[in-house]
């Protein structure tokens, strides 16, 4: 399909895609991804109270065990400075995920990286996104 990334066309769904992706754009600092990615849940019908727990997903019952290693995934995908994708993460998301959902979760993960880090040297404000705004610009 053109113009389409690995994650679009794989079974690993959206409402998973969405909070990773905030995850992300929370640790790297980025107020356009997580207005974004936050908006984007919310129009999907992800309910306030995951959206605002997400980033304290160690300390909350409203995440799945898969979901839960999606969100590790893209915390130490993210901070690989530290320590790295530790072998007890990626053991959990593997499995919770086919090879083809793994291939897609880490793609998200790299591909939204290099989107916060660009919206945050660039200064890109958050505040303003409007949900579908990608899908328009994109077509």
């Amino acid at each position: 399909m053109p113009g389409s990334t690995p994650t679009q066309e794989s079974t690993l769904p959206k409402s998973l895609r969405e909070p990773v992706q905030l995850r992300v754009g929370q640790l790297n600092g980025c107020g356009f991804c997580v207005d974004a990615h936050a908006e984007g849940a919310a129009a999907t019908g992800e309910p306030a109270v995951r959206l605002a727990l997400v980033a304290a997903w160690r300390h909350s019952t409203v995440f799945t065990e898969a979901e839960r290693a999606a969100l590790a995934l893209a915390e130490e995908g993210t901070r690989l400075g530290d320590h790295g994708v530790s072998d007890e993460t990626w053991a959990e998301v593997r499995r919770h995920y086919d090879d083809d959902q793994v291939g897609a979760l880490v793609c998200a993960v790299a591909l939204i990286n290099a989107a916060t880090r660009m919206s945050v040297i660039v200064r890109q404000p958050g505040g303003s996104y409007e949900p579908g705004l990608f899908a328009r610009t994109a077509g």
